[in-house]
């Protein structure tokens, strides 16, 4: 990998002693001097360079992959094989074939798998789900639902690996649009197939090396190279129960820094959600008497709502950070307690399926099956 993107991902590993409390094992990237000041200011106990060594170790049980996508596959399956439980990064794969060698794997050796869709557990989230659930928006209809940014509008933004189908494997659609993907299924249930659009704005960018100060903006001189992935891709779709799927990712969205939002519409009512103001939900009940009817937010912070009352008092805001706390904690009491986790590398799986899916649709210019994968 060259060096723009040397030091922009490393692989963590945790180990947990007889009481199931967390230590800090080792930390793991190719940088020496980096990966050593990580260590010394997250409180890691050891540094390695080589991967491959860390999740050989006897004193590691757990391994985080950190690493760009393109690495996940044969870390995941070498990790699985040296009987470590997995948390990776989404996306778990680049096809849906990969996807389920790594599934294998961790199945076979009878490891715990994590993927890490952070957003299914912000509080609100899971709020929304319980209302699905318990029939309070009745028989859905409609999941729409957008990934937004514009950090990449310019064109002398650089081609950093996340601009590079070798180390990406996709654009907006794997960084942004997986979230979504995963937030429809977790919510509404599996899709059943899909046609899509996809398109590169910016057909070529600066290498990062021509890269000045910190501006993230290359210098005019710098040499350019052809952009491979998706700066914006929106594809609609089934649910397998009949439900319709809409869902846009793109990075040119000005003004958008990052806006994840969706709705859901049903029989009965409906619900939305932004992780812009991610402690409120909004909720319409269609049973409220004519005039008194209407949106109406919720703030998700009560000692009531999901994970909300680990943290501060009601009304006093969580953030995103905070998802990933909750994520970390499910898994690390799923390996504990040998319960099962979820979203799992079968729900990573599903995802890439579904990406697969939309990019077939795109290339054929037709509809596509996601279960014919």
């Amino acid at each position: 990998m060259g060096k723009a993107h040397s030091n922009a991902y490393s692989k963590v590993n945790m180990f947990f002693d007889a009481d199931a409390h967390v230590v800090r094992k080792a930390i793991c990237g190719r940088d020496a001097s980096g990966v050593s000041q990580a260590a010394k200011k997250l409180g890691w106990e050891h540094t390695e360079t080589d991967w491959r060594k860390l999740a050989s170790r006897g004193d590691v049980d757990v391994v985080d992959i950190n690493a760009p996508s393109y690495l996940h596959k044969e870390m995941a399956i070498f990790a699985a094989n040296e009987g470590k439980h997995i948390f990776c990064e989404k996306p778990l794969a680049f096809s849906t074939a990969d996807a389920r060698e790594i599934i294998d794997a961790a199945n076979k050796n009878g490891v715990k798998h994590q993927i890490a869709f952070n957003f299914r557990f912000a509080p609100a989230v899971r709020v929304i789900r319980a209302m699905i659930e318990s029939g309070r928006l009745g028989e859905i209809y409609h999941f729409r639902g957008h990934y937004l940014q514009d950090f990449i509008i310019s064109p002398d933004f650089p081609k950093v690996w996340r601009l590079d189908k070798t180390v990406a494997g996709s654009g907006s659609l794997g960084d942004l649009g997986a979230h979504v993907i995963d937030l429809a299924r977790y919510l509404v249930g599996d899709v059943k197939s899909v046609i899509g659009i996809s398109k590169t704005f910016i057909k070529e960018r600066p290498l990062p090396e021509g890269m000045t100060g910190l501006s993230g903006v290359a210098s005019k001189d710098a040499p350019r190279e052809a952009v491979d992935v998706d700066d914006a891709t929106s594809f609609i779709g089934e649910f397998e129960n009949g439900a319709l799927l809409q869902i846009e990712a793109t990075r040119f969205a000005a003004g958008n820094r990052n806006n994840l939002s969706f709705e859901i519409n049903g029989s009965l009512g409906s619900v939305r959600f932004g992780i812009e103001r991610i402690c409120e939900l909004e909720y319409y009940d269609a049973a409220c008497d004519a005039g008194l009817q209407g949106f109406s937010t919720i703030t998700v912070t009560e000692d009531i709502h999901p994970y909300a009352g680990h943290w501060w008092p009601a009304g006093h805001a969580y953030g995103y950070e905070h998802t990933l706390v909750h994520e970390i904690y499910e898994f690390v009491q799923s390996v504990a307690n040998n319960n099962p986790t979820s979203p799992n590398f079968v729900d990573g799986m599903k995802c890439t399926q579904i990406m697969e899916a939309v990019d077939l649709s795109i290339e054929r210019r037709a509809w596509v099956d996601v279960n014919s994968l």
